[in-house]
């Protein structure tokens, strides 16, 4: 019997309860930003996941990839992409002891991935720098002012952050001038051992989407064996910085073969796998969340209006209303 089930039956008994609390877990969603308002009908879900944190994200936007200007904080942006929404969804998630992370994203425009952003000239540096960190210092301000608990400084800025290293580490030493909370920043599955400043932050993050099997359906047991060589790297780096790992996002697509290349978002036509994701995350839970460098994670994703989320015919990343959430509502009991 793997380790998740068997603490998953020391739930079931009150002998077995004060075990469990050796080490308190992130047990955290990815929250989507809309066009509306939220309230507590919009969170109490996420008590009933026994969820305790979520990532709110606004989102700042570069025309394309030669572009150098930032642009934030817009009316043409969604509700929830702005300050106004940030705010708000902050405040209605503290209500609901809720914990949050404000984890800026990117967005490039015609599909470029922002893991490829790079300028070519200084000049064109200095102008992306000057406005990234006025994007960062506005919301971690923000973040200080509304009592959120985590910071992201980025998310999957990998050539940015491996050419602009002295860059960042200053961006770090300027956002703990303007908040208070522990700082992270996410980046790639592939990419964040080669990152040179987690020992400046107190979280190491990482999006979570190892690819693992090509099997269309694939079995816990031979996921499981996949997982064993990511999860020996990433004690490696936690060991080598000395700071917990935390999956900034993790998640598996409820589709065939949704294993091999974990990070596909594309909307191309495959079918719904709803046992596929079950087994994903299973496995991935039964590996990764006992283990003391671990410190939780945010699934990616969570829609505020539950009712209308998910469901048995949708081949996206969420969970809800899908045999996964069900999953996710157990692992997460388990670490409270």
């Amino acid at each position: 019997m793997g380790k998740f089930w068997i603490l998953l039956l020391c739930v079931m008994f009150a002998s077995c309860a004060t075990d469990l609390d050796v080490r308190k877990k992130i047990r955290g969603v990815s929250y989507v930003a809309v066009r509306d308002t939220i309230g507590p009908e919009e969170v109490k879900p996420l008590q009933a996941l026994n969820a305790d944190h979520a990532s709110v994200m606004p989102y700042g936007f570069l025309r394309d990839s030669g572009s150098s200007e930032v642009i934030y904080n817009t009316p043409r942006q969604w509700f929830g992409e702005r300050e106004e929404g940030v705010r708000q969804y902050i405040r209605e998630l503290h209500k609901m002891n809720i914990r949050v992370m404000v984890k800026p994203h990117l967005w490039i425009g015609r599909g470029f991935f922002t893991g490829d952003l790079t300028m070519e000239n200084e000049q064109d540096w200095k102008h992306l720098q000057d406005s990234y960190r006025s994007y960062i210092l506005f919301y971690a301000k923000l973040a200080e002012e509304e009592g959120a608990e985590l910071f992201c400084i980025g998310t999957e800025l990998h050539s940015f952050a491996i050419e602009r290293p002295e860059f960042f580490r200053d961006l770090i030493r300027e956002v703990r001038k303007v908040f208070s909370g522990e700082l992270t920043y996410a980046e790639n599955w592939d990419q964040y051992q080669n990152i040179s400043f987690w020992g400046e932050l107190d979280l190491i993050g990482v999006d979570a989407y190892f690819p693992l099997t090509a099997s269309k359906t694939p079995e816990v047991d031979e996921l499981l064996e996949e997982w064993e060589r990511h999860k020996d790297a990433l004690e490696a780096c936690a060991l080598k910085y000395e700071k917990p790992i935390l999956f900034a996002e993790y998640g598996y697509r409820s589709t065939d073969y949704n294993t091999k290349a974990p990070w596909d978002s594309s909307r191309k036509e495959v079918s719904v796998n709803l046992q596929a994701q079950v087994n994903a995350l299973r496995a991935m839970a039964e590996v990764i969340w006992e283990e003391d460098w671990f410190a939780g994670g945010f699934l990616w994703k969570w829609f505020p209006f539950h009712q209308k989320a998910g469901g048995k015919d949708d081949n996206r990343f969420t969970i809800q209303n899908k045999p996964a959430e069900a999953l996710i509502r157990e692992v997460y009991k388990i670490q409270k």
